[in-house]
């Protein structure tokens, strides 16, 4: 029984965690809604015109939709920082402070992964779609099917930017050194390469706008990764 009671007590603790970070989406979402026409008229702000509906249920769809993306942003600190403080027991001193340097980290990489696509990439993919019509189409463009473009091209740069973050994570532990990193960058490259390909109009200009901050977020990574292995390797020679 005795051995039981710790694993009980991880059990217990993991649930509230859990449920802290329920409540707080669940907040944050409701705190989104109450400010949802605000956020709804900086977003669409970019369409250049007016967007349509094709029914009230579309109303309720996209208010829901923007009130759950913000709360998930809003989410993102109180759940870093649970389960910071889930994993901080079994951690030395130094570690939790390494640790708790990542729950800033990730909410700010995320907001400039966002920042950069809606910024950026979205306004020249926007634009290049609608140019296709030609003139062929008269086009009626719904709000449902303009966030929904939206969140699709934003929502995986905000993951992407989380790269370094999830590299310091990895080299922290001994999964990931600047080796193994540095013998995947042609291959690293390469994805690079055919995601800025996929999601960008066919330029070159547009093309390296979108590689560049990739590659950049890669290098970083490795850097970051060496640096790491360097002090791993030196604090393991000064304990043997």
């Amino acid at each position: 029984m005795s051995r039981e009671m710790p694993f009980l007590e991880h059990l217990t603790d993991l649930r509230r965690r859990l449920l802290i970070v329920a409540a707080t989406l669940v907040l944050s979402v409701i705190i989104c809604f109450l400010f949802v026409d605000h956020i709804y008229q900086l977003l669409a702000s970019r369409s250049g015109e007016k967007l349509a509906i094709l029914g009230p249920g579309d109303i309720l769809s996209i208010y829901v939709k923007l009130s759950a993306i913000g709360g998930i942003a809003l989410t993102i600190p109180v759940a870093a920082y649970q389960a910071w403080r889930f994993v901080v027991p079994a951690l030395e001193e130094r570690e939790r402070k390494v640790a708790l340097m990542y729950i800033p980290a990730l909410f700010l990489l995320f907001l400039a992964g966002l920042s950069f696509a809606y910024f950026v990439l979205f306004p020249m993919m926007y634009h290049f779609v609608l140019g296709l019509s030609n003139g062929n189409f008269e086009l009626v463009i719904t709000a449902n099917d303009y966030f929904t473009f939206m969140l699709n091209l934003c929502l995986p740069f905000g993951l992407l930017f989380e790269l370094p973050v999830v590299v310091l994570f990895l080299s922290h532990l001994g999964i990931l050194n600047p080796h193994r990193l540095a013998k995947m960058r042609k291959p690293a490259y390469l994805v690079l390469s055919v995601i800025s390909i996929t999601i960008t109009p066919p330029d070159f200009l547009s093309d390296i706008m979108v590689i560049v901050p990739l590659i950049v977020l890669y290098e970083i990574s490795i850097s970051i990764s060496r640096f790491i292995h360097r002090k791993r390797t030196r604090e393991t020679a000064l304990s043997a």
